[in-house]
């Protein structure tokens, strides 16, 4: 498996989406924040997600989720999929991507690449292990994420 990239800008800067679920009951949202590297001598995705995301519901229930990356054209598409939620409308045929089974997961057909991860640890992010200035402005509504850090078992190009 190989996967370049400019790592301080793939989540940042060219925006991600984190698919969960199966082919018959999915959710996607887009995400800003999550990194690559390896523990337990895996290859492995962090991402995180706030508990009050749908997407969250899948993250939970699920062995195995996706990361994919896109194309600059699709910044608009993931500026939709990252603000309304699938528990109020069909995101997925508000964005216009196709969608495929990618591993255990799901992912889209116009990703560039998709990192099939199979889930290994999940932990809340705890605000009294953050600096006060961060926990103030990230979680003055105490919406805190959770972490997830996945296997990457697969890379679709």
């Amino acid at each position: 498996m190989e996967f370049k990239t400019d790592i301080f800008k793939q989540f940042d800067k060219k925006w991600a989406l984190l698919t969960a679920g199966t082919e018959d009951r999915f959710n996607t949202m887009t995400i800003s924040w999550g990194g690559l590297g390896t523990i337990w001598n895996k290859p492995v995705a962090t991402v995180y997600v706030r508990k009050s995301r749908y997407t969250h519901e899948f993250m939970e229930n699920n062995e195995y989720f996706t990361v994919s990356f896109y194309p600059e054209e699709f910044k608009k598409v993931l500026g939709v999929l990252g603000s309304k939620s699938g528990r109020d409308m069909d995101k997925m045929k508000a964005s216009g991507l196709t969608a495929v089974k990618a591993g255990e997961s799901m992912s889209f057909k116009e990703a560039e690449v998709t990192l099939v991860c199979k889930k290994l640890f999940r932990q809340s992010l705890l605000t009294e292990n953050m600096p006060k200035d961060i926990a103030n402005t990230m979680y003055a509504d105490n919406d805190i994420h959770d972490m997830y850090i996945g296997e990457v078992v697969e890379i679709i190009k």
